[in-house]
């Protein structure tokens, strides 16, 4: 007879499992269905679509000490503190029969969403999830600032219209390291977004999301909460969930072990979510319609001084970080400082309008981004340059990898040579990665008001999709883009008014009023005219007016020079690739060559033997 069992959690609620891998072909389904005393529920499955899922058993964990729940917020609400807390002694008592697993303790929740270092990070995964649903039917995802019915807090919001999650892929969702994704266009890969992301923003989040597989309608709820965890001292990761089968019209509860299971499912949801009743969750379905998925998180984080780290007051139409915002206003401004502050490098820091409005390189024909009612406009970086041009980029990958062209769009902003902003829009399979990455010396006047546009799919960026792995690819990279300013600087910045490197200041007017002016319009020639002595010349500034030139000058157009100089770089990485190949053809050729050798020694080995086999026979 099993001992006397302590109080157990209200709801027979799934546990995360940690046997899963970032491999999107080796992990597993962990979230399990239905905690039992019964032996026989080890040997339940979870039927979805017609597949059977192997299921694990819910371990049965008292609150400690037989206290009651305690629905309240965490006592810390910033982030960075939320961790900090002691873990207990465990609590959790293992149901006879079943195997020891790897565990997810909750502090891990936390802890793994320490990676985003920028709440705008997270949101971004979370719009990241629904452009991947752009190949399900997605045409829209909606971000607002929503109230906790409970509390009358506010909760963050996110819709879409996408193909929406059955019960197995809901499950899929809420455990670690498990991703569906499979298509090389997708951005989600580490099938880790979803928990870094929500637990990043708040405590807690719920989800809600309608789907049709095979011919079967689903609805279903899910609840990860950080404040459950925490309130009721469990030392593993419980993610209460309930179905519903909608193929007939109306919401079918799927039990999976026991109408009491479902049940105290169901109980946990509603005491630890924004809804009271069962009415109340089953309306959130209305606004999604036949498919989609809808998120909201609450008990947002909050800064060191208490105030909600998210602020929906000061624009209604956009969300801004609060800290970022507050230090933009309280800076010394000036009016050169404050023409800084408006451009789009800057505002990015702490407006989400802002920074979603480059997130995607490529424009979207179907589908917007609604942020607070209002659609994000996209705003393309490179068409917004003036003398812009078009450089090619060939990466000098291993000889394995297949050979990629990189175009990078370069040029000045239309505020230079006024503003200093510069640095490389770098994105990663459509995703901006590295906004206005400055890749020049700092205290150089080199570069200032020059910016470009890339999209490097041959380096792999890391798991918060805020930077890219310092790769040898990588570092390639950095040095061919300082390269690429450099090139840009010496035969464009006389049309903002820099000098040229290397030239005296009376020397320039000469030196352009012989050379041919061009105007370039994405990398094109559209138009070329000669200077007349009467033409009118920017101030020039920047060198000493006694430097000494590094070479005379000639009728030679510096943008012939850096062509030309593009051109032999280009030419030089060919030839290293032809080396790379010559030297693997030298080595195979070493091999076979040795390999002849050996065979050739045998061969005269044998031969000697047969002969003087001969002349003893002949004797």
């Amino acid at each position: 007879m099993p001992p006397k069992q302590p109080k157990k959690i209200p709801a027979t609620a799934d546990v995360v499992e940690l046997d899963s891998s970032d491999d999107e072909g080796s992990a597993s389904a962990t979230a399990a269905a239905g905690a039992s005393r019964s032996k026989d529920t080890h040997n339940n499955k979870l039927q979805s679509n017609g597949e059977k899922l192997p299921i694990k058993t819910a371990f049965a964990i008292d609150y400690g000490g037989g206290k009651g729940t305690d629905s309240r917020p965490l006592e810390n609400r910033s982030f960075w503190r939320a961790g900090a807390y002691e873990i207990g002694p465990t609590k959790s008592t293992f149901i006879q029969g079943d195997l020891e697993h790897a565990r997810v303790h909750p502090k891990f929740l936390h802890s793994n969403a320490t990676s985003h270092k920028w709440a705008f990070g997270a949101i971004a995964e979370l719009l990241d999830n629904a452009v991947d649903e752009i190949d399900n039917g997605a045409t829209f995802v909606k971000v607002d600032r929503i109230y906790n019915t409970k509390d009358n807090s506010p909760a963050l919001l996110f819709q879409d219209d996408g193909g929406g999650m059955d019960p197995e892929s809901m499950r899929k969702c809420m455990s670690l390291g498990y991703s569906s994704k499979t298509s090389n266009t997708t951005i989600g890969q580490y099938g880790n977004g979803f928990k870094t992301s929500t637990m990043r923003l708040g405590a807690d989040v719920i989800v809600f999301s309608r789907a049709a597989r095979s011919g079967r309608a689903t609805q279903s709820v899910g609840l990860l909460s950080y404040t459950f965890l925490r309130r009721t001292r469990q030392d593993d990761v419980i993610v209460p969930m309930i179905d519903f089968d909608t193929s007939d019209h109306w919401a079918e509860p799927i039990v999976y072990g026991s109408k009491d299971d479902w049940s105290s499912n169901l109980k946990t949801i509603l005491e630890w979510s924004p809804f009271a009743s069962k009415d109340e969750l089953m309306l959130q379905f209305d606004s999604i319609g036949s498919h989609g998925t809808k998120i909201i998180i609450y008990n947002l984080w909050m800064n060191d001084e208490g105030i909600y780290e998210l602020n929906f007051d000061d624009d209604d139409e956009d969300i801004s970080l609060r800290d970022e915002a507050n230090h933009v206003n309280a800076s010394k401004t000036n009016r050169r400082l404050l023409e800084l502050q408006s451009h789009l490098s800057y505002r990015i820091r702490y407006s989400l309008r802002a920074y979603a409005s480059i997130l995607y390189l490529k424009r979207f024909s179907n589908f917007r981004i609604i942020l607070r009612g209002k659609p994000v406009k996209q705003f393309s970086i490179a068409d917004d340059l003036k003398h812009s041009k078009v450089v090619t980029y060939r990466p000098s990958a291993s000889v394995t990898t297949k050979e990629v062209t990189v175009e990078t769009t370069i040029g000045f902003i239309k505020e230079a040579p006024a503003l200093g902003v510069c640095g490389f829009n770098v994105y990663h399979k459509n995703r901006l990665i590295r906004p206005y990455w400055k890749v020049t010396a700092d205290g150089s006047s080199k570069g200032h008001g020059v910016v470009g546009v890339l999209e490097a799919n041959f380096i792999e960026p890391a798991h918060d999709k805020q930077d890219f792995e310092r790769s040898t690819l990588f570092l390639k990279l950095e040095a061919r883009l300082k390269q690429m300013v450099n090139d840009y600087w010496k035969g464009h910045c006389h049309f903002v008014g820099h000098q040229p490197d290397g030239m005296r200041k009376n020397e320039v007017p000469k030196k352009l009023a012989t050379q041919p002016q061009v105007e370039e319009v994405s990398g094109k020639i559209s138009k070329t005219r000669l200077n007349d002595n009467s033409a009118a010349f920017q101030p020039i500034f920047g060198t000493e007016s006694g430097s000494i030139p590094e070479t005379s000058p000639d009728s030679t157009s510096l943008d012939d020079i850096c062509e030309e100089n593009i051109q032999l770089f280009m030419r030089c990485e060919g030839y290293k690739e032809k080396q790379v190949e010559l030297k693997r053809t030298i080595e195979e050729l070493e091999k076979e060559l040795e390999e002849t050798r050996k065979k050739s020694a045998r061969l005269s080995s044998h031969l000697e033997i047969q002969r003087k086999q001969t002349l003893v026979t002949q004797r």
